[in-house]
């Protein structure tokens, strides 16, 4: 994924037909922004061709590169014929406007987006291409869809909600007499403030005090995490891209003033932090793909498939048992999933 555009190709040797798809054929004209519905491909998919399929991403980091993953081994255990236009928008929102107008000129038959800003650019370029979203906490509060129980339009997908009061209940558990804890998130990521504010309520109901620490780009990320360093005695990272992108940048300065970190996903702890209790980034998108297998097939439609979550009962506790070390947390009483 390193280069900006990538066309991957994949061709089963049996041509299933499908039926119950006609429905996109009869799709209208002009979207949003005088995009056009797919012109004709996914007839062609059900003919025994190959469905197109785009690929947005907002940025390279593990979290959304396993998403992607996941969602590439679903369509290939469906067995279904597609080829996959892979698109980065290396973390600039700008971009992601220009690939999204991309895709929907393209006529794709389905979009995948993966991360909010994603979403919301490749939504706001349609209104007829089926949109199939992932890694993102909240569809309703991200205006992607009417509720997520009942999308009602275009878009749909599955959410990485994860487990924000368990994950403080831990760093609780883990650290009993922190008084004091540093929220670091990217403002330009709304589903952070809404993990952030879900913090907050956790560390209220506790009695911790905290404080915002923000960045608005991955350059301020070391500034603003030795400005915390000093104040706080622990440090919660939501999953949050930016954040995510620079977990190395994070993890130097934690580790060089033995801050623990708690985040909010399995790759962040990989990356360097110090533990989460997480879903799995790749079992996120896998799920994204299986709906956009039933959306092709004419077997379900976006605006009737309510948001998809992992369970709690999928979550693992992970632990960076360096880290640990490093910032003299003992993390031997734990009943750990994974070690890093």
């Amino acid at each position: 994924m390193n280069e900006p555009s990538t066309i991957i190709t994949r061709r089963t040797a049996i041509a299933t037909a499908l039926t119950g798809f006609v429905a996109f054929a009869g799709l209208g004209l002009a979207g949003c922004g005088g995009a056009g519905a797919p012109a004709g491909s996914a007839a062609a998919g059900a003919a025994g061709g190959a469905y197109k399929i785009g690929v947005l991403q907002l940025v390279e980091h593990a979290a959304l590169d396993a998403s992607n993953k996941g969602f590439v081994a679903a369509l290939d255990d469906a067995g279904i014929n597609y080829t996959i236009d892979q698109q980065n928008a290396q973390g600039d929102q700008s971009a992601c406007q220009t690939i999204a107008a991309k895709l929907v000129g393209d006529h794709d038959d389905l979009i995948l987006a993966i991360g909010t800003p994603a979403a919301q650019a490749v939504a706001g370029a349609t209104s007829e291409i089926p949109v199939v979203g992932t890694a993102i906490t909240d569809f309703a509060a991200s205006d992607l869809v009417k509720s997520n129980e009942a999308p009602g339009g275009n878009v749909t997908g599955s959410s990485d909600l994860t487990p924000v009061a368990d994950q403080i209940d831990l760093l609780h558990e883990l650290l009993p007499d922190v008084e004091r804890v540093g929220l670091l998130y990217c403002t330009a990521e709304a589903n952070s403030v809404i993990q952030i504010e879900m913090a907050e309520r956790a560390l209220d109901a506790l009695g911790i005090a905290h404080d915002r620490y923000t960045v608005s780009s991955s350059n301020e990320i070391q500034q603003v995490t030795e400005a915390a360093v000093g104040k706080v005695d622990a440090i919660y990272a939501p999953t949050d891209n930016t954040i995510a992108a620079g977990m190395a940048t994070v993890a130097m300065v934690a580790r060089e003033n033995k801050t623990p970190t708690v985040v909010g996903c399995d790759t962040m702890v990989e990356d360097g932090g110090m533990i989460s209790y997480s879903i799995n980034y790749e079992d996120l998108g896998r799920r994204a793909g299986e709906m956009a297998v039933r959306i092709l097939k004419g077997e379900a439609a976006p605006a009737d498939m309510p948001i998809e979550t992992l369970d709690s009962d999928e979550c693992k506790l992970i632990v960076n048992a360096d880290m640990a070390e490093a910032c003299g947390v003992d993390v031997s009483g734990l009943k750990v999933d994974i070690t890093v």
